[in-house]
């Protein structure tokens, strides 16, 4: 029995010596280690393991936040300019303007109008006009000027058209006993009525009564073309803006 062990125990070493021998290298030199070294090297590959691992942890790659938007400021509207209406140009601007409307109006009177109102606000502002009055010489689009009045439809005046102040035509203010003309209602052909005044030179005065608006003092008479000193002395006293 003890010889028959014996001989197993041989053959199965030539057994193993055998298998051991027909395996790589590699995998003889690992089977021949204790298991003292084996788990040596299975602590050093965990460590070696865990640093490649905390390695490409720290290298991996994180998703960047988009930066927020930055909120812009509302812009602070700048308060609007405001602008002097034509009727204040040359002097203080004035948020009113006082007119006398007469003449074949539904209410006559004086009326107070904001700056920069036109002949049409006024004649609305009096109720209207009375039916048959002849509007033909009236400019409703004028822009009224403080103190002067507007006169419908009263003999002696531009056909139907307003003074700034009396009412009269331009046969009174040149025969010097009536009101003075008025530089912003007068026709051409009561222009050319004052002394000294042809055909031309009323023409020019109406044009540049069309071109700047209307005359808002006399003293803008020197501005007009063909209008000097002497003529200005005799013309003063016979108009008013």
């Amino acid at each position: 029995m003890v010889e028959e062990a014996v001989a197993a125990g041989a053959g199965e070493r030539r057994w193993r010596q055998a298998v051991r021998e027909r395996l790589p290298l590699w995998v003889q030199t690992r089977c021949g280690l204790e298991p003292r070294s084996l788990a040596a090297l299975a602590v050093v590959l965990g460590v070696a393991a865990g640093a490649a691992g905390g390695f490409f942890w720290a290298g991996r790659p994180e998703q960047v936040r988009a930066p927020e938007a930055v909120r812009v400021a509302p812009a602070v509207a700048s308060p609007p300019s405001v602008s002097a209406s034509p009727s204040a140009a040359g002097g203080g601007a004035s948020a009113k303007v006082v007119v006398d409307v007469g003449g074949k109006v539904r209410r006559p009177g004086v009326l107070t109008l904001p700056a920069g109102s036109r002949v049409a606000d006024a004649l609305r502002a009096a109720g209207g006009v009375r039916a048959g009055a002849d509007l033909t010489g009236l400019n409703r689009a004028r822009v009224l000027f403080d103190g002067e009045q507007v006169l419908v439809g009263v003999p002696g005046t531009a056909a139907g058209g307003g003074t700034a102040g009396g009412g009269t035509g331009a046969g009174a203010g040149a025969s010097g006993g009536g009101v003075p003309l008025s530089l912003n209602t007068a026709t051409v052909e009561q222009f050319d009525g004052l002394p000294g005044v042809g055909p031309v030179l009323a023409r020019r005065l109406v044009d540049h009564r069309t071109e700047h608006g209307g005359f808002r003092s006399v003293e803008e008479l020197r501005e007009v073309d063909g209008i000097g000193e002497r003529r200005y002395a005799d013309l003063q006293p016979l108009v008013r803006p």
